[in-house]
């Protein structure tokens, strides 16, 4: 049993492009399906679909990558059950000058930290990708 789910999906994520897979599943959920097409609409990630056994969703991610290098170079998750950071909107950081994103939840969903800004909106920095 885990704790902090959405840190055990960023791994399997990390852990499925050090091994060159193409595809990496997690058990679904809401926050984990945003955080997937946040990715998708960036283009980190090929494409994200839930299938359904049964009672259980799960969520398939299908990685992106340059040849043999992955697109995501790093994910690092930020905000964490022990210790959530939270950012008002001029404070979100920028990573790497804004060549990365990161992923924030606001009051009106989740969205990168560039959207946020510019919607004037803060809220809890999820994770940083790059």
């Amino acid at each position: 049993m885990f704790n902090d789910p959405i840190a055990d999906f960023l791994t399997r994520i990390r852990n499925a492009q050090m091994a060159g897979q193409e595809t990496v599943t997690a058990p679904s959920s809401k926050m984990k399906v945003r955080i997937a097409k946040v990715l998708e609409a960036e283009g980190y990630v090929e494409a994200v679909r839930e299938d359904v056994d049964g009672s259980k969703k799960t969520l398939v991610v299908a990685l992106s990558y340059d040849g043999k290098e992955p697109k995501i170079r790093s994910i690092k998750r930020i905000s964490k059950p022990g210790l959530r950071v939270y950012r008002k909107a001029d404070e979100l950081p920028r990573v790497m000058s804004d060549v990365g994103i990161a992923i924030v939840s606001t009051s009106v969903g989740i969205m990168t930290n560039k959207d946020a800004r510019r919607r004037k909106l803060g809220g809890e920095i999820l994770c940083e990708v790059t």
